[in-house]
């Protein structure tokens, strides 16, 4: 009998015990150096966003954050990586909505993470455009005129492979204006991009990073941005829903992400830093160069804008009929 009353008593005291130490760490966070997790190769603008947040978060966290780039399948690699550390917000990862919103629903067979049961959302960082860019010869100054063109003629577009946000703007072009651009993947942008300058394709919806020095050297034309809002970096180009398809967003975005019980705590501290070093000027002036532009929120906006992407750009892969292995 008093075995069952101490177990009675003890068990609820563990928990408490085990409150109180996940309450502790949370308020000392953080105690030694971050990881975070970068799916792609150094040079991208995953990469370097990453690294313009670390720069300035190691300052106001107090401890380094260390840039990990675990590039391979299209950022799975890394992806699976952060679902399966240890909850405790010192390993993040600078999440990709080709990770999180598009690859479950290109790979053909079943991913090891869950973009959504596996992940605390932090922050989204960014938002990143492509240029609807046109090589010179594509007789068309506009969205509409582009639509018309491609319901009377053959047209192709390049991309940087199978599934990447360059490939599945043409494809939701395709969707949502009635037309069948041919789509044809490269083995990165800067290929699409050399071969789009040299007329071997018609078009790409290339990044503002590689599509901006083109565009200002009279080698291809932009007509349009694919997000829902104007790139800062070429504002005088609309969007491509407000010049011909309303509702048009394919938008390029990345954000900061730990893995699922992450204490909420932490979870708020991580958020107010991060949106505190998006908000720097140097930082802004940085990613503005690159085509990227601040886009901080709260945890819960951005856990609930990666659903709606994953619902969004499961239509169109199914629509397509993308695939990767």
């Amino acid at each position: 009998m008093r075995a069952t009353v101490f177990a009675h008593v003890a068990i609820p005291a563990v928990l408490i015990a085990l409150s109180g130490a996940l309450t502790a760490t949370a308020a000392e966070y953080p105690i030694k150096p971050i990881r975070l997790i970068v799916g792609f190769a150094p040079g991208g603008g995953t990469d370097t966003t990453a690294r313009a947040i670390a720069a300035k978060l190691t300052d106001l966290l107090g401890q380094q954050i260390i840039i990990d780039n675990r590039a391979g399948a299209a950022g799975n690699i890394a992806t699976e990586m952060v679902a399966k550390a240890t909850p405790d917000g010192y390993t993040l990862l600078m999440g990709t909505i080709a990770a999180l919103a598009i690859n479950p629903s290109l790979y053909t067979t079943k991913l090891p993470f869950d973009s959504i049961k596996d992940f605390a959302p932090i922050v989204q960082a960014v938002d990143s455009t492509n240029i609807l860019s046109l090589h010179p010869s594509v007789a068309v100054g506009s969205v509409k005129e582009l639509i018309a063109l491609a319901k009377a003629k053959s047209l192709n577009y390049g991309s940087s492979g199978v599934g990447g946000t360059g490939h599945l703007a043409g494809e939701l072009f395709n969707t949502m204006a009635g037309v069948k651009m041919t789509h044809i993947p490269y083995k990165g942008g800067g290929p699409a991009m050399i071969e789009l300058v040299g007329g071997q394709v018609q078009l790409v919806f290339a990044t503002a990073a590689s599509a901006v020095p083109q565009i200002k050297g009279g080698k291809i034309k932009g007509i349009a941005v694919t997000t829902a809002k104007r790139a800062a970096l070429m504002p005088d180009l609309p969007t491509i829903s407000e010049a011909g398809l309303p509702g048009f967003d394919a938008n390029n975005w990345y954000g900061v992400l730990a893995p699922a019980k992450t204490p909420r705590p932490i979870i708020n501290r991580l958020n107010s830093e991060i949106t505190k070093a998006l908000a720097m000027p140097d930082v802004k002036k940085f990613l503005f160069n690159q085509g990227l532009d601040p886009a901080p929120g709260t945890p819960e906006q951005f856990g609930a804008y990666i659903k709606s992407e994953m619902t969004k750009w499961a239509k169109v892969v199914k629509a397509s009929g993308a695939k990767a292995n």
